[in-house]
């Protein structure tokens, strides 16, 4: 049987040519294949029967957003045990001479005392449970810090041991990106060549990352990418020492970014290309451009609205360069260490902040300190971490020679700190690689009143002071020199008399 498609007549025009066709039957054949009997042997026969098969697991799809948890003190209503039925709880004034009342009483001190001995309270660790751990067996040093420049919730940690003779081969060179409202996993690897000691993130391209390695290279990041780096700068054109600090260059193709290193050169990279560096700036001081004698370099700081930027220098001095042929422009002495951390005020970038040694700036520590920044909201704030773990809250027009608030956060040294911007979270890295969120308290996160103008008089008044002292010292310098020269006379005098009244000795 055959179907004959037939088109209709009106089918013809070119507008009509959509239309259906017709079918119709004809007794018409073609061909007639007989069938083979022989071929039936070949086949089994038999019913048909359908049967469904099932090689995956049956699995249910369950999603969590876990969210930040804020704790809130609330107060109780005690039916037995509290407040006396003459005492209204309400009015502050008898509650609080009540209290006054209560613990003048012996009784109430040493029941107290004896309920502390008797309960197991819990140690000072158990109360910091929003921490980063290295995920490594072997742990390192979370040597830099950097919060995401929009997503407030994301921090990048460069975690790297410093301690050459405690590294291994087994060690890992992964360095981890967080979010804060999980701890128990990193939300993206980074995967180098070699250790990251310093990280940083682009403020215009907030998924790129530049980062500094320990063998002296100079590599950048693109989250989006995954954790590969995108590139890296070879071996014979990068540093030859670990390389401390990374700064992005704040301009507008957002490329550029400047490394320092303790082999004394501070480089200037285009992540474009990385084959070599754009500009070497040897930290030499008799300005020869000399590597063997230059200072070595630990910290940088660079202000777009300032047109130096400053190198803190093993030797203890802080370096101000430019990127001119002969870079170093000043310098200035104020340490008798390294200088770990160089932070300018972000509301008067004239001033800055300087960690080294047991001092910052103009403050003294029993411990070692190691790195510190300013507040990004008060001016007259600043953080400092030390070697015993303790973090120190500075404000200086309340106390300028102690810190206002002194904490322990961990047993170890703590390596990093970084305040995340118009925020109350800090983040400590500690040498274990462990890394803290801390919350702070309003009254550190909030301006005060009239705060920028107190502490805008307080530069100008110490910087008119420190101009009055180095006028007095020049002056008083020529008296002193001729008073040396004078004393110097004398010495030699009485050391020649005394030489001849020994020689007129010998001879009698």
């Amino acid at each position: 049987m055959v179907f004959k498609m037939e088109p209709n007549e009106k089918d013809t025009k070119k507008s009509e040519s959509s239309r259906l066709c017709k079918f119709s039957e004809t007794t018409v054949v073609h061909v007639d294949i007989p069938p083979d009997p022989s071929l039936a042997l070949d086949y089994v026969v038999r019913n048909t029967s359908d049967e469904g098969t099932q090689f995956d697991q049956i699995l249910s799809q369950h999603e969590v957003t876990p969210y930040h948890c804020e704790k809130v003190s609330r107060g109780i209503n005690h039916v037995e045990g509290g407040w006396p039925k003459t005492i209204r709880a309400d009015n502050e004034e008898m509650t609080l001479r009540y209290r006054k009342k209560v613990q003048k009483d012996e009784c109430f001190q040493h029941t107290v005392l004896e309920n502390f001995k008797e309960r197991d309270l819990p140690t000072t660790s158990d109360y910091f449970t929003n921490d980063r751990v290295d995920p490594n067996k072997q742990k390192r040093a979370a040597t830099s810090l950097s919060w995401h420049p929009v997503r407030n919730q994301t921090l990048a940690v460069a975690y790297s041991c410093m301690e050459h003779q405690t590294s291994s081969e087994t060690m890992s060179f992964d360095s981890y990106i967080w979010n804060i409202e999980n701890n128990h996993k990193p939300e993206m690897t980074l995967k180098p060549t070699s250790p990251i000691v310093c990280l940083e993130y682009n403020l215009k391209s907030d998924d790129i990352l530049i980062g500094g390695c320990y063998n002296g290279q100079i590599g950048y990041w693109d989250t989006r990418s995954g954790s590969k780096s995108v590139s890296m700068s070879p071996v014979e054109q990068s540093h030859k020492d670990p390389v401390f600090k990374v700064v992005w260059l704040q301009s507008n193709v957002a490329t550029d970014a400047f490394s320092a290193s303790t082999d004394g050169q501070v480089l200037l990279w285009d992540i474009r290309n990385l084959n070599e560096p754009i500009k070497r700036l040897v930290l030499d001081l008799s300005k020869n451009g000399n590597v063997s004698n230059a200072l070595g370099a630990v910290s940088m700081e660079f202000e777009k609205t300032m047109a130096k930027f400053m190198v803190g220098t093993e030797q203890g001095l802080v370096v101000q360069l430019d990127t001119t042929e002969n870079p170093i422009v000043g310098t200035y002495i104020g340490h008798h260490g390294p200088v770990y951390a160089v932070r300018r005020n972000p509301f008067f970038p004239k001033n800055f902040l300087t960690v080294a040694d047991w001092t910052a700036r103009i403050c003294y520590h029993e411990s070692l300190l190691l790195d510190g920044c300013w507040s990004p909201v008060r001016p007259a704030v600043f953080f400092t971490v030390r070697m015993n773990g303790i973090l120190d809250v500075w404000d200086i027009l309340f106390k300028p020679n102690d810190p206002v608030l002194s904490l322990k956060v961990c047993d170890e040294a703590l390596y990093s700190v970084r305040v995340q911007n118009n925020s109350s979270l800090i983040s400590c890295g500690s040498q274990l690689g462990t890394v803290t969120l801390l919350e702070m308290s309003s009254n550190l996160c909030t301006l005060q009143n009239s705060e920028k103008s107190l502490v805008s008089e307080m530069f100008d008044r110490e910087t008119k002071r420190e101009k009055i002292l180095e006028a007095l010292k020049k002056q008083s310098w020529p008296k002193e020199k001729e008073k040396e020269k004078g004393d110097m006379t004398e010495l030699l005098a009485t050391i020649e008399a005394d030489f001849f009244d020994a020689v007129e000795a010998l001879k009698k």
